[in-house]
C-alpha cells in the first residue's frame, strides 16, 4: 500500500467538525505548549505519544539567522535528510578551521 496519494481537489477535502481549519483569529489566540500549565502539557503529549520536545538550550551557543543560499546547495543538504541544517553548520565549521590552520 502506498502512502503517496495525489492531493484532493479543494471541494473534495473532508471536513472534520472536531478539527476545523484555523482562521487568523485562531492563530492569534494560539499559545506555545511551553506556556500551558504542566498538567495540560502532559495531556497533550499523551495524546500524541510520538511527539518529541526539545528543551530550551541551557547555555545558548547558536544564533538564529536568515541566510540566502543557492538552490543547488540547499537541495544538496536537504536531500541528506533530517539534520541537514546541522550538516551545513559542520561544513562551515570545517571551512573556518581550515582557514585558521
Amino acid at each position: 500500500m502506498s502512502l503517496n496519494h495525489p492531493p484532493l481537489p479543494p471541494d473534495d477535502l473532508p471536513f472534520d467538525d472536531d478539527n476545523p481549519e484555523w482562521t487568523e483569529e485562531t492563530f492569534a489566540r494560539a499559545v506555545p505548549v511551553d506556556d500551558l500549565p504542566p498538567e495540560l502539557q502532559a495531556a497533550i503529549l499523551a495524546a500524541f505519544p510520538r511527539t518529541k520536545l526539545r528543551g530550551k538550550q541551557k547555555a545558548p551557543t547558536k544564533a538564529q539567522v536568515t541566510l540566502r543560499l543557492d538552490r543547488d546547495i540547499l537541495e544538496h543538504f536537504r536531500a541528506t535528510g533530517a539534520g541537514w541544517q546541522s550538516r551545513i553548520n559542520a561544513a562551515l565549521r570545517d571551512i573556518v578551521a581550515e582557514k585558521r590552520a
